[in-house]
């Protein structure tokens, strides 16, 4: 993932040591990230408008550094990310008011996921929600489409109204549910997701609502359903269009009376749940076609949300692919970086299978290309069918140009042959250039400098001295 280089954007950094500054600002210049600000505290800094994120070096005295955190929380309405460098754990106090804590000095890739955190803060409060955004990466984009689910979510999560989640299989409905759980009074109480269409039609009943010990061949024990194990909490109810007739005459049941009772026992059980349904279908044909209750359908479609088809949110592609691979950096599982061809390339295809088909063709990026550049032509088949490699097309962005990004895309350095009229300097031109090259070489090695070094042709020691120069340390389990 390369870094999105940030040049107009202020970062404040409280450091009162001349020394620590000096190194900070080092690794800042090695990255070309922003400009910096420095300050002794929060409430000396000179600065008039706000800075993009601040930086704060660990304070030894615990109760020191929980007073300047919460100055900082308290004077910007912690609606400014707070980076902390600290060599040694933070208390969960501590932890608790900052966005991302690096070690010092930090290694390229630490830095580069810490920074690509802020830029998703940034992101999620562009699109305007004003709750906990946990959950909301996975709603990733500020399409038009995408803000309205996010949008719808907020409106209705807090109540008990029945929602209805339409959408095509591996659009997002399931992540649409979570979130209404999440942000929901019933947060603290289980989720539980029910395929109705992956259950055989005659142990569906057994599994909503549970059986007796002896109630059928088989039931050698009693045994709770899913209305019970998702008793104060959320039931939902996936693919209920593939419900058969017999059981949605039961679940209507449950809905209009709140009660049931285990299969084999006339015991009514209270349903304290809040069900949520969802479907690839659509239920109106179905009721017309006589497969789907009418009135059940009117029961389940209080609330509905329809969540968009990839398809057509195409300009949420970058921001998708950005959080896919990123949330595989953070699990260990790699790297992989795509050229703007190949993003272009993959806005241009029809994406049947959704965000889950999106998912899975990184997954598969990961293993093909592993800590790699993919271009359009190194695309399988059937994303670049129909699209001419010779011609160079720029992806689609989001409109909003405060939120645009080109995520993991090659940054070439250059170098003009030319000597200018007016002469340069050679050794900071040398500089720079050297600077450049072993930031793509980290960039292609995902920060592992073994493999930095290869790409270099030189000795991995000499590499580690030239970071160490430029204020970064080597990735700790690399060799």
């Amino acid at each position: 993932m390369a870094l999105e280089v940030v040049k107009d954007k202020t970062i404040l950094v409280i450091e009162p040591d001349l020394d620590s500054r000096i190194k900070i600002k080092a690794i800042f210049d090695f990255i070309e990230y922003g400009s910096l600000s420095f300050s002794d505290s929060i409430e000396d800094n000179s600065l008039t408008e706000d800075p993009y994120f601040i930086v704060v070096d660990k304070i030894d005295n615990e109760e020191e550094m929980l007073q300047q955190l919460e100055a900082i929380n308290k004077k910007y309405n912690k609606q400014i990310p707070v980076l902390v460098f600290s060599e040694t754990p933070l208390s969960a106090p501590v932890e608790a008011l900052v966005t991302d804590t690096l070690g010092f000095p930090p290694t390229y890739k630490d830095l580069r996921i810490a920074l690509q955190n802020i830029k998703m803060f940034y992101l999620e409060q562009s699109s305007g929600e004003s709750r906990s955004s946990i959950l909301f990466r996975s709603l990733v984009g500020i399409s038009e489409s995408v803000s309205k689910v996010r949008k719808l979510i907020e409106q209705v999560a807090d109540t008990d109204a029945n929602v209805l989640i339409l959408g095509d299989s591996g659009s997002g409905k399931e992540v649409v549910a979570r979130n209404l759980h999440f942000h929901s009074d019933r947060k603290e109480k289980p989720f539980v997701p029910v395929n109705c269409g992956a259950i055989p039609p005659d142990l569906l009943e057994s599994e909503l609502f549970g059986h007796e010990k002896g109630a059928f061949t088989g039931a050698i024990t009693a045994r709770q359903g899913r209305f019970e194990l998702a008793n104060g909490g959320t039931l939902f109810l996936d693919e209920i269009g593939d419900m058969p007739l017999a059981m949605q005459v039961k679940l209507l049941r449950v809905i209009q009376e709140r009660v049931f009772e285990r299969v084999g026992s006339n015991k009514s059980i209270t349903a304290n749940v809040r069900i949520i349904a969802a479907t690839h279908r659509d239920l109106e044909s179905e009721i017309k076609e006589g497969r789907f209750r009418e009135d059940l359908f009117y029961r389940l479609n209080v609330f509905p949300i329809e969540m968009p088809s990839l398809s057509e949110r195409v300009e949420d592609i970058p921001l998708l692919l950005e959080e896919l691979i990123v949330r595989m950096e953070n699990n260990k599982r790699g790297s992989v970086r795509l050229t703007t061809a190949a993003i272009a390339a993959l806005q241009q295809y029809s994406w049947p299978g959704n965000v889950r088909e999106l998912s899975n063709l990184v997954e598969r990026l990961l293993i093909m290309f592993p800590n790699g550049v993919v271009d359009a032509h190194n695309l399988p088949e059937k994303y670049r069918q129909g699209i001419n490699l010779d011609v160079p097309v720029s992806p689609q962005q989001p409109s909003n140009d405060a939120a645009a990004v080109n995520p993991h895309i090659v940054d070439k350095a250059t170098a003009d042959d030319v000597l200018p009229s007016e002469g340069i300097d050679l050794k900071a031109h040398l500089l720079n250039l050297e600077s450049n090259l072993i930031k793509q070489a980290l960039d292609d090695a995902n920060g592992v400098v073994a493999h930095a070094a290869q790409r270099l042709n030189m000795r991995r020691t000499t590499l580690v001295e030239k970071m160490r120069k430029y204020g970064l340390q080597r990735v700790a389990n690399a060799s």
